[in-house]
């Protein structure tokens, strides 16, 4: 959290009626209960388990007991990674970190090679202490770990004597021995991933600070003559004025009702991926809320769905590989539309690389984008309003390579639908967002048969009610996301299904700058796989764990 919001939200304390419920809450984020359990609690995000093979790994320790104090715009931290294991079967990331005192939350990543391998927010502290860790397969990056180059690690923190709390971090590589299975090409990690991020000397962290829905940040890359497949992963996350993006108020309710300070632009954000002059694709991101967020009370221990291990998006680029094989440099970038302040935005693009070929070469064979249509309707002042929103972007180009001429079809189709009541000069607030998504990509050889298939859906939802008053809260969330991706080859097929929801409510009291409340959360969390399923349904309140029953066994959902 910058400066700025950080005076903004200590100002908060006594806020004007007029201010928004989220806004407001922010101000309570920070304050830690003095109810807390006097042991160090144990803080987690509900997620599947990551399978893993029953080998032994071999482990490198990267930090030990790293103390990440007053780091705010100060350069991240640098430790050379030299390859110590040789068998790269699956490598997963392990961050584990312990605080105690008080703090807000803080957005942090890491990078090898200035490619991001995890972005994440901490745990809020509490006087007796917390610990928390984040397990993440990146075995996706598996060239990285190749060649010797820097981890960096960014946590902007700042202590004095009201803020106390000083993050202690672990973080471990560990890498398990291949079992000899063998790996579909459509999914096998890609043999080189250049970085679209910010490079050294840094101030913060490696990601672009994209601050207005004008702004346009990104880099210039020169792509491999022999490459045949791209895709680029995309790393988002926002904050200060667009931290509650999808709470934001249509600008016309804030002029009629003279408020001042209420962040606007609507609720509607997306990120665009820019190729050059064209639109490439669009992340519409998935409603993280930070461990701080709304009731700090509904996240301990169990944290909100992408808390601790953000979602990152893919964007299919294959289709316009004709137009990068040309050894020249060309501009990968990303704006926000009706974008406030902050957004942190970087991207990996992972590259397929022909080991036979010197050179391939393709051509760009459609490409087409529609503007996102608008519809937005308002019943009063003082009322309800509602926006609908779509993009559509496809893609098709050929590919000619060792594995002979491949054409590559990518479409995507986003569609979003936000309904928001205010009453009370924003001081009650009622909102329900839906999000749904559908990727698909096909690769054709030149005969006409299909040499990969991969589709995708998701649907991500938020509810929110919220009702304060200068020195009180109470509300209710609920998370939703719904995910199905399915996957075919000449290697095979893959299904994957998870379904998540999470709700959570309470009130927050402030009484002499010093807080109390309640929190209560409840989870749903369902994945089936092929082979591998995973099903939790936990129950907690204020630090303590109510119910919490889970199961591996398949059954469909």
């Amino acid at each position: 959290m910058a400066p700025l919001i950080l005076l903004l939200t200590l100002s908060l304390l006594q806020p004007p009626p007029s201010a928004a419920n989220l806004h407001k809450t922010a101000a309570f984020r920070s304050h830690s209960s003095s109810a807390a359990a006097e042991a160090p609690t144990t803080y987690f995000e509900v997620t599947r388990p990551i399978p893993l093979p029953s080998t032994e790994p071999c482990s490198h320790s990267i930090l030990h007991n790293q103390e990440f104090a007053n780091t705010y715009s100060k350069p991240p931290i640098l430790v050379k990674y030299t390859p110590k294991c040789r068998d790269l079967g699956k490598v997963v990331l392990e961050w584990t970190a312990t605080c105690r005192g008080r703090q807000f939350d803080r957005i942090f990543g890491i990078w090898l090679g200035g490619v991001e391998l995890l972005r994440s927010c901490t745990a809020e502290p509490t006087p007796a202490g917390i610990v928390w860790t984040v397990k993440k397969d990146v075995t996706r990056y598996r060239s990285l770990f190749l060649k010797e180059q820097n981890v960096s690690v960014y946590m902007g923190n700042l202590v004095d004597t009201t803020y106390t709390g000083i993050y202690h971090v672990n973080l471990t590589f560990h890498f398990y021995p291949s079992t000899g299975n063998h790996l579909d090409v459509s999914r096998a990690p890609a043999e080189l991933i250049l970085p679209i991020s910010r490079a050294p000397p840094l101030n913060g962290g490696a990601w672009f600070e994209i601050r207005n829905s004008t702004d346009v940040q990104g880099k210039e890359l020169r792509i491999p003559n022999n490459a045949y497949r791209a895709v680029m992963e995309v790393y988002v996350s926002f904050h200060e004025n667009d931290e509650f993006w999808y709470s934001n108020f249509p600008n016309e309710y804030i002029s009629v009702n003279n408020l001042t300070g209420v962040p606007g632009n609507g609720p509607f954000r997306e990120v665009v991926v820019r190729l050059d002059d064209a639109v490439a694709g669009a992340v519409w991101p998935f409603t993280v809320i930070y461990t701080g967020g709304v009731n700090p009370f509904f996240w301990r221990p169990v944290s909100a769905i992408g808390s601790f291990n953000l979602p990152t998006y893919d964007i299919e680029i294959t289709p316009f590989l004709g137009k990068l094989l040309d050894s020249k440099p060309h501009s990968f970038g990303f704006s926000v539309t009706n974008g406030l302040n902050v957004w942190f935005v970087d991207a990996n693009l992972h590259l397929w690389l022909d080991s036979e070929w010197e050179r391939t070469s393709g051509e760009v064979l459609e490409h087409t984008d529609s503007s996102s249509s608008i519809k937005s309707r308002v019943s009063s002042s003082e009322g309800k309003f509602s926006a609908k929103f779509s993009r559509s972007v496809a893609a098709r180009g050929r590919v000619e390579s060792s594995r002979g001429v491949i054409t590559t079809e990518s479409r995507q189709e986003l569609r979003y639908k936000n309904k928001m009541e205010l009453r009370k000069g924003g001081g009650f607030q009622v909102l329900e967002q839906v999000i749904k998504v559908r990727g698909y990509v096909e690769a054709v050889t030149a005969s006409g048969a299909v040499f990969s298939c991969g589709s995708s859906r998701s649907k991500m939802g938020v509810r929110l009610y919220s009702e304060a008053n200068e020195d009180s809260f109470k509300g209710n969330v609920k998370l939703v996301l719904d995910e199905i991706w399915r996957e075919r080859s000449e290697f095979g097929s893959r299904f994957e299904r998870l379904k998540n929801s999470q709700s959570a409510g309470g009130y927050l009291v402030v009484e002499n700058k010093s807080l109390r409340g309640l929190g209560r959360t409840e989870q749903d969390y369902r994945y089936h796989g092929d082979d591998y399923c995973y099903f939790r349904k936990i129950r907690s309140a204020n630090y303590t764990i109510l119910h919490d029953k889970e199961s591996s066994n398949c059954k469909p959902i």
